[in-house]
């Protein structure tokens, strides 16, 4: 799930058309959008020290107000000019936002966690498809090819747990994977937002987050004040860490790098997130893949390696 950015980057790619990166610099895109996916798959030990199914909204609610407030001190001058129809968008897009970490949020405390992997995967296969039919084009073969391994792998990854029988936590997470691919397409072909300045903009999405947690936080869960006031040192260190990193440096970068490459490109890059959180839970949290695990782990990183060739073929 998911530093803060300098003002130096974001007024310089705030006017920047959305494209296609060439193959020669394509990783300027992809790596931190890689970066983000990590940063995500690294939230699950953070997120699992300071949430609890009662406190859900309260804890989302904290994270995106330290990462709109710290965004709006960066970005004062940029969202002062920010039109009134790219405000609206960004509104739109935080909606959608919210509407993800909701869903997944309360998805994965409904399911497995073999079940909440492979099926939020399934934005790398959804956001293609979905991309084709407004485009009334057909997705390349090579790309669903690899997008299609990458979820095999997700499977082979997080089988340990066992797959379990669908459940209205599984009904969330299939939601939450829909609103994802909504999320980028939409980020990607709003055009009120196409010359808006990425930082303003991402600091509309994280406010947007923030008065709909605050509007649900008194019929949810325990009150924010009360979380707030119970983290202890090392859990505020947490808080920091998912308010900073995996959530104002990687929605900057996913609304940066969606509106200079193709949608379905960067929901391949971020589902490798399943890969990630396997990672650092065998190198942090203690965890043992098997042999299933490498596996998968090594046809999610094929099947992206191929899916993000593929783009670039399309593309040159």
């Amino acid at each position: 799930m998911t530093s803060a950015p300098s003002s130096a980057p974001a007024s310089a790619a705030s006017s920047a058309p959305s494209r296609t990166p060439s193959p020669s610099r394509s990783w300027l895109t992809d790596a931190p959008v890689l970066a983000v996916a990590v940063a995500w798959g690294s939230s699950y030990l953070a997120t699992k020290s300071i949430t609890g199914p009662s406190t859900v909204v309260a804890t989302l609610l904290l994270r995106f107000l330290i990462a709109a407030a710290l965004l709006g001190l960066l970005r004062l001058r940029a969202i002062r000019r920010l039109t009134a129809a790219e405000v609206r968008g960004g509104i739109l897009i935080g909606l959608i936002l919210t509407c993800v970490f909701v869903l997944e949020t309360y998805g994965v405390v409904h399911t497995s966690a073999t079940n909440a992997g492979l099926i939020i995967s399934l934005t790398m296969v959804l956001t293609p498809l979905a991309e084709a039919a407004l485009r009334r084009t057909r997705p390349t073969g090579s790309f669903l090819l690899g997008a299609a391994g990458s979820v095999l792998g997700v499977l082979l990854l997080t089988q340990g747990g066992g797959f379990t029988a669908p459940s209205l936590g599984d009904l969330l997470m299939l939601l939450a994977a829909l609103a994802r691919t909504a999320n980028v397409l939409t980020t990607h072909r709003l055009a009120s937002i196409k010359s808006a300045d990425d930082g303003a903009l991402t600091f509309v999405q994280l406010s947007t987050a923030v008065l709909c947690f605050t509007v649900l936080s008194p019929f949810v869960g325990t009150p924010p004040l009360r979380v707030a006031a119970a983290l202890v040192a090392g859990q505020w260190l947490d808080l920091l860490y998912l308010a900073l990193l995996c959530t104002l440096f990687a929605f900057f970068v996913q609304l940066w790098a969606v509106r200079r490459t193709g949608p379905s490109r960067v929901s391949l890059l971020l589902g490798t997130e399943p890969l990630w959180a396997a990672v650092i839970g065998v190198a942090l949290g203690g965890d043992q893949l098997g042999a299933l695990g490498y596996a998968g782990a090594a046809l999610i990183l094929l099947g992206t390696a191929w899916g993000r060739r593929a783009a670039e073929t399309r593309t040159a």
